[in-house]
C-alpha cells in the first residue's frame, strides 16, 4: 500500500526548493540572496517534513504483525448461526447499508477528507473472506490483522478481543451462511490517509498483541456478570462513554464522546432502561443523540440481555 504519485510530486517540490535555495544562496545580490534562501528554505523544510510524515504513516499502514493463526474449523451448526447473526448486529454500523443485514460493506471514503478508498469491507461470502481461513476471520475480528499480516483500518478490534471463543465462531459461523454479494473494492490510501495516519501516530489502526489461551464468557442470564460482558466486550460501550462509562473524552480521532452512564441505574427503572434501547427515547421524553447506535444494541439484545445490562449498571458508582 503507497501512494506512488503522491510522494513522487513530494519527492519532486523538494528537489526544486532544495535547488533554489542553494540558486539564492549563491545570489550576489543581498536581498536575494537572504530573502531567497529564507522562503526557499522553509519551502524546503516544509516539504521534508511532509514527505517524511508521509512515508512514516506508509510504513505503520505497511507494517506486518506475525500473530499467530489458530488452527480452528468452526462447524457452522444452525445454533451457531442463529447466535451469529444476533452478534452480527453490532457489525451494521460500519459493515451494511442501511442499517440492516447481511453486511455486504459500505464506502467510508464518502465522508471526511479523501483519503484514498475506504471500504468497510463486504464480509460476505462474495467478498474476500472467501479466501480466508476461519482462524484467520477470528484473527481479523480479536486482533485487527488483515490476512496479509497488515493491521486493519478503524476496526474495533481493543474491543472484540474479549469475544468468547464459543461467540467469535458463531460470528464466523453467520458471516458464512450470509447470501453471497458483491465484493467491495481493495483499501487503497493515498498520501492524504497516509499522513492523517502519522499525524495520529496510528490511531487508525486496530492490531493487537495476540490473543492467547482460551475465552469463555459468563454464563448467559441476566446476571450483572453477563451484563457486563456484554456491554465492555459486544456493545462496545467504552469506545464512546469512556473506560468506567462516566463519560467519554472528545478526540478527533476517535468515536464521538458519550455522557456519564454511572447513574442510570439509580435515577431509571429497568423498565425505563429497556423502553429507551427499544424506542431510542428517554424516559423524559428526549430522543438519544443520533450517535447512539440504540438500534443496533436494540436488534441484538433480548430483554433478558437488557435485564443483564440494567443489573450491571446497577453495581456501577454514580459519578
Amino acid at each position: 500500500m503507497f501512494d506512488f504519485v503522491g510522494v513522487g510530486i513530494l519527492l519532486a517540490l523538494l528537489f526544486v526548493f532544495g535547488f533554489l535555495t542553494r540558486r539564492a544562496w549563491r545570489a550576489r545580490n543581498g536581498v536575494v540572496k537572504w530573502v531567497g534562501t529564507i522562503v526557499a528554505g522553509l519551502l524546503t523544510l516544509a516539504v521534508a517534513v511532509v514527505t517524511g510524515a508521509g512515508l512514516y504513516g506508509f510504513s505503520m499502514l505497511n507494517r506486518s504483525y506475525s500473530n499467530p493463526v489458530q488452527n480452528v474449523k468452526v462447524a457452522g451448526s444452525p445454533e451457531q448461526i442463529a447466535r451469529g447473526e444476533k452478534l452480527a448486529h453490532i457489525c451494521v454500523g460500519c459493515h451494511a447499508t442501511g442499517g440492516q443485514l447481511p453486511l455486504t460493506g459500505q464506502d467510508f471514503g464518502t465522508d471526511g477528507p479523501p483519503v484514498g478508498t475506504l471500504y468497510a469491507a463486504n464480509l460476505t461470502p462474495g467478498g474476500e473472506l472467501k479466501d480466508w481461513s476461519d482462524g484467520e476471520i477470528i484473527r481479523a475480528i480479536r486482533e485487527g490483522i488483515h490476512k496479509d499480516g497488515r493491521s486493519l483500518l478503524i476496526m474495533p478490534s481493543m474491543t472484540f478481543r474479549g469475544l468468547s471463543d464459543d461467540d467469535v465462531q458463531a460470528l464466523v459461523a453467520y458471516l458464512r451462511s450470509q447470501p453471497a454479494t458483491p465484493a467491495t473494492p481493495p483499501t487503497k490510501i493515498n498520501l492524504m490517509g497516509a499522513l492523517l495516519v502519522a499525524i495520529s501516530n496510528g490511531a487508525f489502526l486496530s492490531a493487537q498483541a495476540p490473543v492467547s489461551g482460551p475465552v469463555v464468557a459468563p454464563p448467559v442470564g441476566t446476571t450483572a456478570e453477563y451484563g457486563k460482558y456484554l456491554v465492555y466486550t459486544i456493545g462496545g460501550c467504552r469506545d464512546c462513554h469512556g473506560p468506567s462509562l462516566a463519560g467519554g473524552t472528545p478526540d478527533p480521532n476517535g468515536p464521538p464522546a458519550g455522557p456519564d452512564i454511572t447513574g442510570v441505574a439509580q435515577h431509571w427503572s429497568e423498565a425505563d432502561f429497556m423502553k429507551m434501547i427499544r424506542t431510542g427515547i428517554r424516559p423524559d421524553n428526549t430522543p438519544l443523540s443520533e450517535s447512539m447506535p440504540w438500534k443496533d444494541i436494540s436488534a441484538f439484545a433480548s430483554d433478558d440481555d437488557l435485564r443483564a445490562i440494567f443489573a450491571f449498571l446497577k453495581t456501577l458508582p454514580a459519578k
